[in-house]
């Protein structure tokens, strides 16, 4: 049985941390400041995301036919093709590709796939150790710690966290918190791992290409080119969402993803594999997990547009002031908020309450998936299948008979006037008023718009 996450209590854990709190507000929002600069500068931009929603949507449209196009390319390249529909499948066939081969090492890209599938837990009892090769990603794994964003994995952590962390798993100076410094004494562990006999690499895949059948990864660190062309087998694994008709629609994509994530041009690496360098094999694995199941949900099979740039995070105030490890999923932000319950509504049911509805993670969607509206309609879905806490629906109900009554909301907003003008602060702020535990009420009206209007209007027709 699943148990249910609670965003509010993992929140109110990471809001009391107020250094922390306030650098990740901080850092979140100057990523989206320079998101928007970036944009402006590109006149064709909103031209550019209705164009990558379209493709998005006519893949998806015509998924089996890509699929099967882009795995018969890949077969004429050299590619072996696997086919995976969960996370298991998916966790054995890599197993079984390294086991066949005595490779007791797996070097690997950033992948929020096998975040997902959970592939590490999978290999690590079996006898595989798997080395993280992003930064961001190498911290979470020393820290056993999900990843909290898409593109960057650890920044909920300060570099006196990392120094810290750092001193105790791979021996550096703990007291040592210059960022050149723990870059590059992460790289020097890192790397002789590339080149340790029965290794194997894997990369994700940002984009599957079904004209030429090659995949493309986008890194900011060059780990990737590494993980592939290094060791003697590269495994690629791959949602089947990744899929884009042309290479021809690559470039909407790529002009698109490093802006939106980062405020960025273009990513420092934009790496094509296509086929096995000669004496090396490829694999690449096709995994649906969920997806296919999703693509037929009328309302929900929009988020299979992500191309997993984190905009929508960096722009979230929920987000941004609760941290991605609060959202207790692979997925944390809005798009997690859509994407997570697809996969089990009870465990994720608090998410799409998380959430003011503003509409800003809509808003800067390159592939403009209307985040916000989702996110509402996953909230009546749950509250249809009595996933609502008890308390919660019974607070609701009792809203919508007050505010349902003319009669009975001016009743109580006369009587709230008085409560806020007369009662004591510890009748105000208690454990049952869930609002006041990080707010402050605001000092009472002297009188409402109803009042003010029944005086000076009332009269008039």
């Amino acid at each position: 049985m699943s148990t249910r996450v609670d965003h509010a209590k993992a929140a109110r854990a990471f809001i009391a941390k107020t250094d922390h709190l306030t650098f990740h507000d901080k850092r979140l929002w100057d990523l989206r400041s320079k998101r928007d600069r970036q944009t402006a500068a590109v006149p064709e931009w909103e031209t550019l995301r209705t164009l990558a929603s379209e493709i998005k949507e006519h893949t998806l449209s015509h998924l089996a036919d890509y699929l099967e196009q882009f795995a018969e390319r890949a077969e004429a390249n050299g590619i072996v093709v696997h086919w995976a529909a969960d996370a298991e499948e998916h966790n054995a066939i890599v197993h079984r590709l390294l086991s066949e081969r005595g490779m007791t090492t797996l070097v690997k890209s950033k992948s929020m796939l096998t975040d997902e599938c959970a592939m590490r837990a999978y290999l690590e009892p079996r006898g595989i150790t798997v080395m993280e090769t992003d930064l961001g990603e190498r911290i979470q794994q020393l820290d056993n710690q999900d990843p909290s964003h898409m593109v960057v994995p650890a920044v909920h952590k300060l570099r006196d966290d990392v120094a810290t962390l750092f001193g105790r798993t791979i021996g550096t100076d703990p007291t040592n918190n210059d960022i050149h410094y723990l870059a590059e004494s992460q790289r020097m562990d890192t790397r002789p791992y590339f080149v340790r006999e029965k290794t194997a690499g894997m990369t994700g895949c940002n984009f599957a290409i079904a004209e030429t059948g090659s995949v493309v990864v986008c890194t900011n660190e060059g780990n990737a080119d590494l993980s592939a062309n290094v060791p003697p087998l590269h495994i690629a694994s791959i949602g089947i969402e990744k899929l884009i008709p042309s290479v021809a629609d690559l470039g909407v994509f790529v002009r698109m993803l490093s802006r939106s994530a980062l405020g960025s041009p273009i990513t420092q690496y934009t790496s094509h594999f296509r086929a096995p360098r000669p004496g090396t094999e490829m694999h690449y694995i096709l995994v649906d997990n969920g997806r296919a199941e999703r693509l037929a949900m009328q309302d929900f099979w929009y988020s299979l547009k992500c191309i997993r740039c984190g905009a929508c995070m960096n722009t979230c105030p929920v987000y941004r002031r609760s941290g991605g490890l609060s959202y207790g999923g692979t997925y944390s932000g809005p798009i997690g908020a859509i994407i997570n319950p697809t996969y089990d509504l009870k465990r994720y049911s608090a998410l799409p309450f998380a959430s003011t509805l503003n509409g800003s993670c809509t808003n800067v969607c390159p592939v403009r998936i209307n985040i916000h509206e989702q996110i509402y309609k996953w909230r009546q879905v749950i509250t249809a299948r009595h996933e609502v806490p008890f308390v919660k629906r019974e607070v609701v109900k009792m809203a919508g008979r007050l505010l349902a009554s003319p009669t009975l909301y001016r009743a109580s907003v006369a009587s709230m006037r008085g409560a806020l003008r007369g009662l004591p602060n510890f009748v105000l702020y208690n454990p049952l008023n869930i609002w006041g535990r990080q707010r402050t009420l605001p000092p009472a009206a002297e009188e409402t718009f109803h009042e003010w209007y029944k005086r000076n209007r009332g009269s008039k027709q």
